[in-house]
């Protein structure tokens, strides 16, 4: 990963101008390929949501298994008019070959039988006795899904890397399957540091609510992480260093002491426990005090990472989609997509030397952003349907912008 940039893997104790940013690009490819996937594991298919394939799909059978009707109506063979035959055609059962010139009511999704030339529609058919009749021209093959249509056994229908959701889950059933192979999902333990933080109650006389940690919580679950708990700590350096030893989750995840003031304690701890820095600040507005390291072995001999995030709310989600989402992607095994651009409704103003990370919406299929986008505020992040990415100098209007959508 150094070889990207190879003077990042110390610290660094002063962070000012003459410093050199790891560039936003580099420092999220960085993340994205700092470990390996976690190993695989077979999960019953209610269980596998939000894991990763750890291989492709297949399908098992064919898809339909049989030929089927698309339509509520009857199935006929041959030329109309047909003798109309008083048993109809159920859903899970096999029918008895159809004679030319008969026809029998089928449902939709129900198996054609042998004979069959086509499904009239229930609309476009009436019956006069035991004789149906036609409104319209029947062509062969109409409203019969044949055999396969879909796919054949053996077809692969997802690649290894694909998220399941719940729709991969309905595929994986059809095509018979009742178990997945994925990837272990990666375990996080979330560190929410300082003094000045309330847990609870109105903030005042120089404390501030915690409003990262409430955050934490769902973003994670929706990273596709397993959270292993969130503990507040006071600015201790034994208390963290405590918790940098004992941790066993894959993944711990600091809020704040990222910096260089008196209570930021990660960049002299990390080096004493071990740790190689990957990352120590990014070229990003806001949250360029973010960091990424790799820690010693975990007390079950696990490798283990930690993900630094500056203490202000907004710089802290530059500091998740920057470096904790790739990390956790590559964890869990989770191929990355394809970036999503779209235009700039209005022109986005940029930093002269870094990327801008702004709270935006989509209007009419344009990205426009939204006030409040400072490193302390979260207002304008509580209407946000995305994360525009301003390289610098901004963005005129029109221009394409990469965006990252933001749903937990």
């Amino acid at each position: 990963m150094t070889a990207l940039f190879p003077d990042v893997a110390g610290p660094r104790l002063v962070l000012g101008p003459g410093v050199r940013r790891m560039p936003w690009a580099a420092a999220r490819q960085v993340a994205g390929e700092a470990a390996a996937p976690l190993p695989a594991e077979t999960r019953r298919l209610g269980d596998a949501v939000g894991h990763a394939l750890a291989a492709p799909l297949t399908a098992l059978t064919d898809l339909p298994a049989f030929d089927t009707s698309a339509m509520d109506g009857w199935a006929v063979a041959g030329p109309g008019p047909w003798a109309l035959l008083s048993d109809g055609i159920s859903v899970g059962h096999v029918p008895e070959p159809l004679v030319t010139g008969a026809a029998r009511r089928i449902a939709t999704g129900a198996p054609v039988p042998a004979g069959t030339s086509a499904v009239l529609r229930l609309e476009d058919g009436f019956a006069a006795g035991q004789v149906l009749h036609s409104a319209v021209d029947v062509a062969a093959g109409r409203d019969i899904r044949p055999r396969g249509q879909e796919c054949v056994t053996g077809t692969m229908l997802v690649d290894a890397g694909t998220t399941v959701t719940s729709a991969l889950l309905g595929l994986a059933a059809a095509a018979g399957h009742d178990d997945l192979l994925v990837h272990r999902k990666p375990s996080v333990q979330v560190l929410v540091t300082g003094d000045e933080l309330l847990q609870s109650g109105l903030p005042g006389a120089g404390r501030v609510r915690d409003a990262l940690g409430p955050l934490l919580v769902p973003w994670l679950a929706g990273a596709g992480a397993t959270l292993q708990g969130k503990v507040a700590l006071p600015d201790d350096p034994a208390a963290l260093r405590a918790r940098l030893r004992d941790c066993q989750a894959d993944v711990i995840i600091t809020t704040g002491s990222t910096s260089v003031g008196p209570t930021d304690l990660l960049h002299r701890l990390l080096p004493e426990e071990g740790a190689r820095f990957l990352v120590d600040s990014v070229a990003v507005r806001p949250g360029h005090p973010m960091l990424l390291a790799q820690l010693p072995a975990g007390p079950g001999g696990q490798r283990r990472w930690l993900v630094g995030l500056p203490g202000n709310p907004l710089a802290a989600i530059g500091g998740l989609v920057t470096l904790a989402l790739p990390l956790l992607r590559g964890l869990g095994g989770h191929r990355a997509p394809e970036p999503l651009r779209l235009p700039a409704a209005t022109p986005i103003q940029g930093h002269p030397a870094d990327v801008r990370l702004i709270p935006a919406t989509v209007t009419g299929g344009a990205v426009r952003p939204l006030r409040f986008d400072g490193p302390a505020m979260l207002r304008g992040m509580a209407l946000a349907d995305l994360l525009a990415v301003i390289t610098p100098g901004g963005a005129p209007e029109g221009t394409l912008v990469e965006t990252i959508p933001w749903n937990a």
